[in-house]
């Protein structure tokens, strides 16, 4: 007989890593002879950077979700992707509380670094329900090994799983020739100041400056609040062009036709960027920061190149010296199309998250 899970998280639309995560995992589901997946939506129609703020438009939108709790007496697993801040985890309370009340088996996927900071800077009641509400926990999912210490202070270790992002495997239908005629970069993010974006677009300008020949695609939500700031810079460029969203055939194309993906990130919710796995998919060479899971997947001079936090300098030097040796692109692309497909392709996901599911 099959086992019923409910999966509560977000889900496209609006596209973020975990809402994409969180579909490909219900596609999973839905193949599978052993379970059938249900879903609550928890995705709020506006995107900002403001995760965990609490608005009354926001707090109406997660009170009508509660109306859903009968879903609860319906599956025999419970699937959550809540946030990482104490709202971002209270929204979800009457779903853990019941489920524990009935004894379901409780999973967390936490797709972050922030969690386990989360819990420490908090005091009193709330640190008391935070904790109340995660040690419920019947497994814990992390993205890497460095992450595990996310749900460490709530469950045992032995509770507490990696399972690493992947790519969709229409992105890895490709034979790419990669180009070395010139500097091709993506961004493939959401358009937040955490991810870098405003560094990246200050570098763009110094390399024009310097005249680097070299094109820029950049491609994500816009975060409503940095709108202006953002186009601003994006004006100022005369070799970068900013795509908006982009999907299917769309993502892939943008994908094959680049050469260097950079994510200058400190975003405090990272966890392990879905982009960069797609990146290494498609033969890309990876700029990237030291923050939060991605030194678990990326290594300085195999993957790419890492740069420091909030500094443009940082990001103009390491695209001056990849510049100057174009043929490192080619190496890297190489090393990372290897690496990708033997330890993140969509069957190494799927198959290691129905292994953690059945266990």
């Amino acid at each position: 007989m099959k086992k019923n899970i409910l999966l509560i998280g977000p889900f496209p639309e609006p596209i973020t890593g975990v809402s994409l995560a969180n579909q490909v995992v219900k596609e999973v589901l839905d193949e599978s002879d052993d379970f059938t997946a249900n879903t609550i939506d928890t995705s709020y129609y506006k995107f900002d950077e403001k995760l965990g703020k609490v608005s009354l438009k926001k707090l109406f939108f997660y009170l009508k979700l509660n109306s859903q709790i009968f879903k609860i007496f319906q599956n025999n697993i419970i699937y959550l992707t809540p946030g990482q801040t104490f709202f971002g985890l209270t929204k979800y309370s009457i779903f853990i509380l019941l489920s524990s009340l009935l004894k379901k088996e409780i999973i967390i996927h936490v797709h972050g670094n922030y969690l386990g900071t989360e819990y420490k800077t908090l005091s009193g009641i709330k640190k008391r329900i935070f904790y109340s509400l995660l040690s419920r926990t019947t497994k814990g999912i992390v993205l890497s090994e460095s992450l595990k210490k996310n749900m460490s202070p709530f469950i045992k270790d032995e509770n507490i799983y990696v399972l690493h992002n992947f790519a969709e495997y229409y992105l890895t239908l490709n034979n790419k020739e990669v180009q070395l005629d010139k500097l091709k970069i993506i961004f493939l993010s959401n358009l937040m100041r955490g991810k870098g974006i405003l560094e990246l677009l200050k570098a763009l300008k110094i390399l024009e400056n310097e005249n680097i020949d070299y094109e820029a695609k950049i491609a994500g939500i816009m975060d409503e609040n940095n709108k202006k700031t953002i186009n601003r810079y994006l004006n100022k460029l005369k070799f970068t062009d900013y795509l908006g969203v982009v999907n299917g055939k769309e993502k892939k194309d943008l994908l094959e036709w680049s050469n260097i993906f950079v994510l200058p990130t400190y975003y405090e919710m990272e966890g392990q960027p879905i982009s960069i796995i797609e990146a290494m998919a498609t033969q890309n060479l990876i700029i990237t920061t030291r923050h939060a899971g991605i030194p678990d997947i990326i290594k300085e001079f195999e993957n790419g190149y890492f740069v420091e936090k909030k500094s443009i300098k940082s990001i103009v030097d390491k695209l001056k010296v990849i510049n100057h040796n174009k043929s490192i692109i080619r190496q890297i692309a190489e090393r990372n199309r290897i690496y990708f497909q033997e330890k993140f392709t969509f069957n190494h996901f799927k198959n290691n998250f129905l292994k953690i599911i059945d266990s």
